[in-house]
């Protein structure tokens, strides 16, 4: 990796950190297009969604995909746009701190600014990973980012606490709290939280937190940025939710073509050129 490169990833980390300081909206992209989309329509940064990265790639969610195809994704993505772009690794590909630094490598060397790293090692119904062991897990990802070139990646420290339902429901809100403490002495700078939209419990949470806290809003009729916002919430991504609104689009415009033998469900639609012209940047 050149210096030159190094200091553009760098250079995206401290703006996507600061972001961080008032309110992040962050859209969720699964290839190069759909990220090109996304910046068009006005974001300021882009996640990916592992889920749908891995759906467009032929595979299922949970680290099925394999690091080195992510990371590929990964590249295509932040090359397409000028937004800076945060990864979703999931567990980091392998449950020692060594796979999560091969991982923060490889995502940093391909163009991310930041990262998603759960700790979740597997299923539901997996046990999660210890606070202590993803401790060492967040740190091991601070150092790599920082031998990459990257020292100000943006490590947003997923627990999976809420999403697995793990332990005694009135417990697990205490649980976040000490999780996220761990997290932040060994250098995560931002808790994500999926399960969590109770917006009671978000703010007890984003008080007691030393980090921002990102919420997902992941569903129609669900909570609004702006309601996230008033709990305290500092991020707020959409996961999987516009990869499924464009494969819903797609089915429901076939059904009708096969029916009806017209295409008027793709009225409004982005012209080919448009598409075309998005993809048509330099060589990284």
């Amino acid at each position: 990796m050149t210096a030159t490169r190094d200091t553009n990833v760098n250079a995206k980390a401290r703006l996507l950190r600061s972001y961080h300081e008032g309110l992040l909206v962050l859209p969720n992209a699964w290839d190069a297009c759909s990220a090109a989309m996304i910046e068009r329509a006005g974001a300021s940064a882009i996640g990916t969604s592992s889920a749908a990265v891995s759906w467009a790639l032929g595979r299922p969610d949970g680290e099925h995909l394999g690091r080195d195809a992510m990371a590929a994704a990964v590249g295509r993505i932040a090359h397409a746009v000028d937004v800076p772009v945060t990864a979703d690794v999931e567990g980091g590909y392998g449950p020692a701190p060594r796979d999560v630094a091969a991982t923060v490598e490889a995502v940093v060397a391909a163009g991310a600014a930041g990262i998603n790293l759960e700790d979740s090692p597997g299923p539901a119904g997996s046990p999660l990973h210890s606070p202590g062991a993803q401790a060492e897990r967040i740190a091991a990802a601070r150092a790599a980012a920082a031998r990459a070139g990257a020292p100000d990646l943006v490590v947003n420290a997923r627990t999976d606490v809420f999403f697995h339902q793990v332990g005694d429901p009135a417990g697990r809100l205490d649980e976040v709290v000490a999780r996220a403490s761990r997290y932040s002495e060994a250098g995560a700078d931002c808790l994500f939280v999926p399960g969590l939209l109770d917006l009671d419990l978000l703010r007890t949470l984003t008080a007691a937190v030393p980090i921002p806290v990102n919420a997902g809003s992941f569903f129609a009729g669900g909570p609004t940025v702006a309601m996230l916002a008033e709990a305290g919430v500092r991020r707020v991504s959409v996961g999987t939710a516009l990869a499924g609104a464009a494969y819903t689009a797609a089915l429901r415009a076939t059904e009708a073509f096969l029916k009806n033998g017209d295409l008027d469900a793709t009225a409004g639609s982005v012209s080919p050129l448009e598409l075309d012209g998005a993809m048509r940047r330099p060589a990284g």
